[in-house]
C-alpha cells in the first residue's frame, strides 16, 4: 500500500509567497534587523523554532510574545483571505480515495492554522489524517520526525509513502525518512537544492500527473 502526505503551505494552498514575503519584509527585518538571512534558512520550520533558532544564531531584538503575535496575525490574514486552493486539489484527493490509497496532510503550522484552510476549502473530511509539528515533540524540518510520525499514525512503511513537499528543509526531512519525495516547484523559493527528491513537477498538471503514477 502506498500513501501520499501533502504538506501545506505552497503545496496545498499557495500561501508560501505570501509568507516569504512577510518573513522577509516583516518578521526577519524585527527580528535580526542588523543580520541578512534568508528565508530558505527558516522554510518549513514550525514559527515558533524560528524564534529560537534567530535568537540562539543570531540574538532576537524583539520578545517571542511580539514575534508570535506578529506570525498569528500574519496567518489569519494568508489562510482566510489571500492564499488560493492548488487548481483540481480535491479531484486529485477523491482519486487517491477511488484507489484506496491512504491520504495525509502534513504541516509544521498548527492546528489552527491548518483548521484555517481545511474550513475555508471544505478540506475538513478529505484526508484520512492531518498532523502537524504541534502532535510531537521533536525537532522541525529539516529533521524527519513529523514524517516518521505520520508514517506511524497511518500504520504505512515510510518507503512506501510519497510526499508532495515545496521547501528545501520539508524535502530534506521527507527524504531523510526514507520516503519518495515530489519536489513541487514554488517560485518563492528561488533555487533551493531540490535534489533529494526523486522528481520535481512545475503545474498542479503535472503534481496530479506524477502522484496518481506513483500510486498506480
Amino acid at each position: 500500500m502506498t500513501a501520499v502526505l501533502f504538506d501545506m503551505d505552497g503545496v496545498l494552498v499557495d500561501s508560501e509567497d505570501y509568507w516569504v514575503e512577510f518573513q522577509r519584509e516583516d518578521i526577519l527585518p524585527a527580528t535580526v534587523p542588523d543580520e541578512d538571512v534568508a528565508v530558505a534558512e527558516t522554510s518549513g520550520m514550525h514559527f515558533r523554532e524560528i524564534y529560537d533558532y534567530l535568537d540562539d544564531e543570531y540574538g532576537a531584538a524583539i520578545s517571542r510574545e511580539a514575534f508570535v503575535q506578529r506570525f498569528t496575525e500574519a496567518a489569519a490574514e494568508i489562510y482566510t483571505e489571500r492564499a488560493d486552493l492548488l487548481d483540481g486539489c480535491h479531484d486529485l484527493l477523491a482519486e487517491l480515495d477511488d484507489r484506496g490509497v491512504p491520504t495525509a496532510l502534513v504541516s509544521s503550522s498548527p492546528h489552527e492554522w491548518i483548521g484555517m484552510v481545511t474550513e475555508r476549502f471544505d478540506l475538513e473530511t478529505e484526508f484520512d489524517h492531518v498532523i502537524s509539528a504541534d502532535d510531537i515533540d521533536a525537532a522541525s524540518k529539516p529533521a524527519p520526525d513529523i514524517f516518521e510520525y505520520a508514517a506511524a499514525e497511518i500504520g504505512v512503511p515510510a518507503a512506501d509513502c510519497v510526499v508532495v513537499e515545496d521547501s528545501e528543509n520539508g524535502i530534506e526531512a521527507a527524504a531523510r525518512a526514507g520516503m519518495v519525495v515530489i519536489a513541487y516547484r514554488v517560485d518563492a523559493h528561488g533555487d533551493i537544492d531540490r535534489s533529494p527528491a526523486a522528481d520535481v513537477v512545475d503545474s498542479p498538471a503535472a503534481l496530479r500527473e506524477r502522484t496518481l503514477a506513483l500510486t498506480e
